[in-house]
């Protein structure tokens, strides 16, 4: 499972945990139920924003829009209510979509086992397979995933002629404009067409803010590794795609006020959902922004020593010596001092190469059956290798109660 929203357990409470399981689990099985076992490896935590957004407008909490599930591993063997109907089976779609043009993707590069002509062979054809069957179930629900098809065929030819000085916004309009329909189709399946404007906004800038953030984790392998990334190309800084990546947040933000959610009013305090859409995409994207830029308040792993010290601090706060998270282009990589990561400070290790689409496959599944995506502190990405958190692992929350109404939000 991957993305860019990875809530913790802590910060969502019972309540809302059991509603993000309930949207999580209710893709897994969507995908399932309509194409098979081998489709539920595209399940990723961003997709079901798209049920959640659905069932928040409709209202359809409290047991509307839920079935029972039988028992899972992942759950450890126990039956849940999870989410069922149109919000999911288009979160399915779009997510059967976007993974195709990853695998495409993965073979235009040739990683891993895919440079070979017999396996990028058989990934093309599951590609092609998805393609058919994100159509299908799109079809089914009224959404035409020609839009996100158009989209990522796009991209190739708009990164083949980017170069210093493109804007890097001209890179990210294909990937915001897919996530604009996706979103925007919540608001027709829902029953709130007046919704579809503010709602198309939002997914634009989720969309370009996925491809910012994207680009900002992936910058220093990308280097190493000397693969394409839009920063680079485009000579845009990190500090440019800092500034982006917060003007999306509040975009999105204000974007949301213009929604009427169902159950409630038009702040959707009171609708059925709409708090657990409200904390996913404007509490969990600034953590998600902060978290790639380093940003992200101090941990259990950075409390102070036994006496007292405090861990050096780079320019975004970072607790990473000499400017800036490792993983965020600082140090020897662009964006920090002169001094690379600090005078004494160790040069870290670059990132190891992406696995290929089928090590990376089995590596999900061996995650998955051991329970480390959900349940360890920290785990290796099967496909990126970047490192994850597990959504119910044990942390240490920075105390802010964000299950409550919030004012001024």
């Amino acid at each position: 499972m991957f993305g860019m929203v990875r809530p913790c357990r802590h910060r969502l409470g019972e309540k809302l945990t059991a509603q993000w399981t309930a949207h999580l689990c209710g893709l897994c099985l969507a995908l399932r139920g309509d194409h098979g076992q081998l489709a539920r490896i595209v399940t990723n935590y961003d997709g079901l924003l798209v049920s959640v957004l659905t069932e928040a407008q409709s209202g359809g909490g409290g047991g509307r829009g839920r079935r029972t599930a039988g028992p899972c591993p992942l759950r450890g063997m126990r039956t849940a209510s999870v989410a069922h109907g149109e919000g999911a089976r288009l979160a399915a779609a779009v997510s059967l979509v976007l993974a195709s043009a990853k695998v495409r993707d993965h073979v235009a590069d040739g990683d891993g086992l895919l440079a070979r002509r017999p396996v990028a062979l058989a990934a093309r054809r599951i590609a092609a397979n998805w393609d058919r069957a994100g159509a299908r179930t799109g079809l089914a629900v009224g959404f035409d995933t020609a839009v996100l098809v158009d989209a990522v065929d796009r991209q190739t030819g708009l990164e083949a002629l980017a170069g210093p000085g493109t804007p890097i916004l001209a890179v990210t309009e294909p990937t915001e404009t897919a996530t604009a329909a996706a979103f925007a189709h919540t608001a027709v399946l829902a029953g709130r067409p007046g919704n579809a404007e503010p709602l198309a906004e939002a997914g634009r800038l989720f969309g370009r803010l996925a491809h910012l953030l994207d680009a900002v984790e992936d910058r220093q392998a990308d280097a190493v590794s000397g693969a394409w990334n839009p920063l680079t190309a485009t000579g845009t800084s990190l500090a440019e795609a800092r500034r982006l990546a917060d003007d999306a947040v509040q975009g999105i933000r204000l974007a949301l006020r213009e929604v009427t959610w169902g159950a409630g009013d038009a702040s959707g305090r009171d609708g059925a959902g709409a708090g657990l859409a409200h904390l996913l995409l404007v509490h969990e994207l600034r953590r998600s922004v902060d978290r790639a830029f380093g940003t992200v308040p101090v941990c259990a792993s950075h409390r102070p020593g036994p006496h007292g010290q405090q861990p050096p601090q780079g320019p975004y706060g970072s607790p990473y010596a000499g400017g800036g998270h490792p993983h965020a282009g600082g140090g020897a990589y662009g964006g920090g001092g002169a001094g690379g990561f600090g005078d004494g400070a160790p040069m870290p290790q670059p990132p190891r190469g992406r696995r290929g689409f089928w090590a990376g496959c089995g590596m999900f599944w061996l995650l998955c059956c051991t329970c480390r995506l959900c349940c360890a502190k920290e785990y290796e990405g099967p496909w990126s290798r970047k490192k994850r958190e597990g959504c119910c692992r044990d942390c240490d929350c920075d105390g802010c109660d964000c299950c409550c109404p919030c004012d001024g939000c």
